[in-house]
């Protein structure tokens, strides 16, 4: 199976009522423990870049080490998208390197950190849009900024996120205003704001309703039933890895992330992809700690590269169980990004707000 677009996977996802968590990769060991969990338990793979990882691993390595997990698991379903492009130009550049789905995210303006208005997010978005579907190319786009309900800061990772104070209104998408943006911009998928943030640092207490506002999701999937929803800064920061972590020299301090059963109710109320990049980040880290300080004497970078695609794997095979993709991926038809075009050259696959269809 080649790589497919994302929309297929997030289709068939809504029409099973389950979710996909989307891994952010940077090198072969990531893939690899992705791959090694998606094959073990028969689950589709989406596989995303960041502005960041593109420019660490360098454009052609990236591509080649995805089109190697193709190659290596062929029955496999993968959809290659592009994490927070910050300009069309960004989302073209990822289409001509072989992305199948890319993220306009044109909540923020293209320096990556200033909150965009609701008409220049629109008018990029669109832009994108148009481009991408006429090749088959899925876009999804954001509402909204992340950031913490707790403390109003906003949220900056690998070079990307909101600076500075934001309003409530600015951390929390407007059902009204997702409306409207589908329909403007006709996206296949809709990242929405509300209260997670990237990174370890999410939550200084366990989240609940007025700092992880589950429930938005659930107004906006009523208004928009027929749209896939995305939850972006969705790990779960695992205890046991910190622990282990601050056994072998680490110092990272208590914090919280998103709990799992928390993604689950959210996958109920329309979520179809979930990003992921923490928790494998953790998982990484406690191996690598552990590794090391296990024998001091060692230098080998396998010693500590093998655990880490070992630990890595065991919390992308959780997430899959966890989120029901479990079971799916051979159940998934190949479908090309030629095919995808001429859907939407038809109007087949035209997002459709419930209001709209009542008209």
């Amino acid at each position: 199976m080649a790589l497919v677009p994302m929309r297929l996977l997030l289709d068939h996802a809504a029409e099973n009522s389950y979710g996909i968590p989307a891994y952010n990769v940077n090198n072969m060991e990531q893939i690899q423990a992705i791959m090694q969990a998606a094959h073990e338990l028969d689950s589709p793979v989406i596989l995303q870049a960041s502005r960041g990882a593109r420019k660490y691993a360098g454009e052609s390595f990236l591509r080649h080490l995805i089109l190697a997990a193709v190659e290596t698991y062929p029955h496999i379903p993968i959809a290659m998208h592009q994490d927070h492009g910050n300009s069309p130009a960004t989302c073209y550049s990822a289409m001509s390197h072989g992305f199948t789905s890319v993220m306009m995210d044109g909540s923020l303006e293209a320096d990556a950190k200033t909150p965009a208005s609701f008409e220049y997010n629109v008018e990029v978005t669109r832009k994108v849009v148009d481009v991408a579907h006429a090749i088959g190319v899925s876009v999804e786009g954001e509402l909204g900024c992340l950031g913490s309900l707790e403390t109003g800061m906003g949220d900056k990772e690998d070079g990307h996120g909101a600076e500075g104070v934001l309003s409530h209104d600015q951390l929390l998408t407007d059902p009204d205003e997702a409306v409207a943006f589908v329909e403007q911009t006709q996206v296949d998928a809709l990242a929405v704001a509300i209260g997670t943030s990237h990174g370890a640092y999410k939550f200084t207490r366990k989240p609940t309703g007025e700092i992880l506002a589950i429930s938005r999701i659930e107004e906006i999937h009523r208004r928009l039933p027929n749209t896939h929803l995305v939850m972006h800064g969705s790990s779960s920061v695992p205890e046991d890895l910190l622990a282990i972590i601050n056994q072998n020299g680490g110092q990272i301090p208590e914090t919280y992330g998103v709990p799992v059963e928390e993604i689950q109710k959210g996958i109920k109320c329309g979520v179809r992809k979930v990003n992921i990049d923490t928790d494998n980040r953790l998982a990484i880290t406690a191996a690598v700690r552990e590794a090391l300080m296990s024998n001091p004497k060692e230098f080998d970078p396998r010693h500590f590269l093998k655990p880490s695609i070992v630990y890595m794997q065991k919390v992308c095979g959780d997430r899959y169980k966890q989120f029901e993709s479990a079971g799916q991926g051979s159940k998934i038809k190949q479908v090309s990004l030629d095919d995808f075009a001429a859907k939407y050259a038809k109007g087949e696959l035209k997002a459709i707000s419930k209001q709209a269809v009542k008209a």
